[in-house]
């Protein structure tokens, strides 16, 4: 099973790219995680989205084509998701009810230093992905508050309990991802 891991933030030290990069050693046998930064893509403009698409958008595009799943990491800004996320997803979302995303299952994972861990982040992605027609896996949130305690200064991440959760979301996700094919 090949995953895809999108994480929304652009910052150098991403709690949510380090929570990916944990993800990638917790998932079960034949499962991989590819992880990608949508720094690259250029803002949507239907303009620009036809045949001829940017080289970036036609990047993105084939890795989630050749993906079974999607795996958004997505930090919290001002109550939302961030808008380099929002725009990676609007560019997968096009043609509508043809887009790669369109049925492609999804989980959503978020760390946050605040107390919340990302989980009103966690909510506007749902309702952006409902959107798209993209199931969501119906799991428990699975947010890091807290994240500045609980990986180091590379990014490993440090706390015992937050790797358990993380350990089950990723055997379930991988098994609900499984159950859909």
């Amino acid at each position: 099973m090949r995953i895809l891991g999108i994480s929304g933030s652009l910052r150098a030290g991403s709690y949510n790219t380090a929570l990916l990069r944990a993800m990638q050693g917790m998932l079960p046998a034949g499962a991989s995680l590819e992880i990608y930064l949508c720094g690259d893509l250029p803002l949507y403009n239907s303009d620009i989205d036809g045949e001829d698409r940017p080289e970036p958008v036609t990047r993105f595009v084939e890795l989630i084509q050749t993906s079974d799943a999607i795996l958004y990491a997505t930090p919290e800004y001002n109550y939302g998701i961030p808008g380099v996320l929002k725009n990676a997803i609007d560019w997968a979302s096009r043609p509508a009810f043809k887009a790669p995303i369109t049925g492609k299952p999804s989980g959503i994972i978020s760390a946050s230093p605040g107390a919340v861990g990302g989980a009103r982040a966690q909510a506007a992605l749902r309702n952006v992905l409902a959107g798209t027609l993209s199931p969501v896996f119906p799991h428990v949130e699975m947010l890091v508050p807290a994240a500045h305690e609980k990986f180091d200064r590379e990014g490993n991440l440090t706390d015992g309990k937050t790797r358990e959760r993380m350990e089950r979301y990723a055997a379930g996700f991988v098994e609900w991802v499984t159950s859909r094919r």
